[in-house]
C-alpha cells in the first residue's frame, strides 16, 4: 500500500509551478507515495491538470490571510490518512503549516522561485516573504529546485540541513524529433503565462530590431494574458512599434509539445522570480533551442554556446544579437539542439525529479508497499 501525501497548492494558475505539482502526482507512485491535492484557489488547475486520478480537495480560502482553511485542511488529512503535508507557495504554506501542525504530520515546502523578488509589487512581496518565513517555521524539509534558490533560502537563515536540492524535469516524449534546419523565415516562440517579470516587451523590441535589419522572423508567442490590463499594454507596444503582422498569439495550449514543432528557437526573455523554468526543459526535450534570459537558475540549465545561448536580462539588443547568431550559424543550431536533448533526458526528466522528491520524503517516512 502506497504512503499518501497531500500537495497544498493554489491552483489559480496552471503554469511552471502547477507543472511540476502536476508530474509528481504522475510518477512518485513508481516510488511507493499517493499525491492527494488540496486546492486553496480553484480555477484553472482542477480542469487543466494531467494527474486526473490523483484526489482533489476544494477547500477555497474566504481571503488571504483566512487561517481556518488551515483547519479544513488538517480534518482532510487526519480523515484521508494523509502522512506527509508538501505545499508549493506562500499561501498553501500557511495553509499548509497550520494543517501539519493540527494533523501532526511533517509538512515540506518546494521553493518555485525566490518569494522576495517574486513579483513587481514590493509590498507584496514583502507580505509573501514575510508570511513564508513564519509558516517554514519548524518545516521539516525545504526543496529548492536550482542552486540559485539553494542559495536564496541560505540568505533567509534556513538551517542548511533542512534543505534539499531537487531539480525540476519534464517527460522525455520520445527520441529526439527529426526536423530540417530552419527555411528563409524563422520561427521564434515564446511559451508563458504573459505578466510583467516575463518580460515578453524586451522580446516585442528585439523583434523589432531584427525586423529593420531586414531578417525575416516571426513570433509565435504562446500561453494567456495574466490581465486584461497587461495585455492592452502589450498590444499597443505592438502597434506601436510596427510587429503586429509578425506576430501570432494563440492563447493557452494542452498540447506545449505540438507548437514547440512550429518553432525554431524558444525565446524566454525573463526579467527575474525564475527558480528553474519547466518551458525550457520542455523546449530541451523536444529538440528547440533556446535563448533565455541570464537570471537565477536559468544557466544552472543552459551553458551557454553548446546546449542554449543566455542573453542579459532587460537587453533588447543582446537578445536580437543572439538569434542573429543562431540564425547565421556563429552557433550551431543542430549540435545546440541535440546537446540539450541529452542534458534533458539525463539531468531533467520527470523521473529524476519524482526520485528526488522520493528521497527527501523517506527522510521523514517510509512508503508503505
Amino acid at each position: 500500500m502506497s504512503t499518501r501525501v497531500l500537495h497544498v497548492i493554489n491552483g489559480e494558475l496552471y503554469s511552471g509551478a502547477e507543472r511540476v505539482q502536476d508530474l509528481l502526482a504522475l510518477r512518485l507512485r513508481e516510488f511507493g507515495y499517493e499525491v492527494g491535492f488540496a486546492c486553496i484557489k480553484p480555477d484553472k488547475f482542477p480542469e487543466r491538470r494531467m494527474a486526473k486520478e490523483a484526489p482533489l480537495h476544494l477547500v477555497p480560502m474566504a481571503s488571504r490571510f483566512d487561517l481556518m482553511c488551515g483547519f479544513r485542511v488538517a480534518r482532510i488529512v487526519r480523515k484521508q490518512g494523509y502522512k506527509l503535508v508538501h505545499t508549493h507557495t506562500p499561501r498553501a504554506a500557511l495553509v499548509g503549516r497550520i494543517a501539519s501542525l493540527l494533523a501532526k504530520v511533517p509538512m515540506v515546502h518546494h521553493v518555485h522561485s525566490p518569494t522576495s523578488r517574486d513579483t513587481e509589487n514590493v509590498m507584496r512581496n514583502r507580505v509573501n516573504s514575510a508570511m513564508e518565513r513564519v509558516s517554514l517555521t519548524g518545516v521539516a524539509r525545504l526543496i529548492p529546485v536550482s542552486c540559485s534558490l539553494l542559495d536564496y533560502l541560505r540568505t533567509q537563515d534556513v538551517l542548511p540541513e533542512k534543505i534539499r536540492l531537487v531539480a525540476n524535469g519534464v517527460p522525455t516524449p520520445g527520441p529526439l524529433p527529426v526536423r530540417d534546419e530552419p527555411g528563409a523565415e524563422w520561427v521564434i516562440g515564446c511559451v508563458a503565462l504573459f505578466r510583467p517579470r516575463k518580460g515578453i516587451e524586451v522580446l516585442i523590441e528585439a523583434l523589432a530590431l531584427l525586423r529593420r535589419q531586414g531578417r525575416v522572423v516571426r513570433l509565435r508567442a504562446v500561453g494567456p494574458f495574466e490581465t486584461a490590463t497587461y495585455e492592452a499594454d502589450i498590444m499597443a507596444l505592438v502597434h506601436r512599434l510596427g510587429v503586429a503582422d509578425r506576430i501570432d498569439w494563440t492563447g493557452f495550449t494542452k498540447d506545449v509539445n505540438k507548437e514547440f514543432g512550429r518553432m525554431d528557437v524558444l525565446v524566454l526573455p525573463s526579467l527575474f522570480g525564475e527558480g528553474m523554468p519547466m518551458v525550457i526543459l520542455e523546449a530541451m526535450a523536444m529538440g528547440v533551442p533556446v535563448v533565455a534570459s541570464e537570471v537565477e537558475g536559468i544557466p544552472e540549465v543552459l551553458e551557454h554556446g553548446r546546449t542554449g545561448l543566455v542573453v542579459p536580462p532587460a537587453d533588447a539588443a543582446s537578445l536580437a544579437a543572439a538569434v542573429t547568431q543562431l540564425m547565421d550559424g556563429v552557433h550551431d543550431w543542430r549540435a545546440i539542439r541535440e546537446a540539450a536533448y541529452e542534458v534533458q533526458r539525463h539531468r531533467f526528466s520527470d523521473r529524476s525529479m519524482a526520485e528526488g522528491v522520493a528521497k527527501v520524503y523517506l527522510e521523514l517516512l517510509p512508503p508503505r508497499y
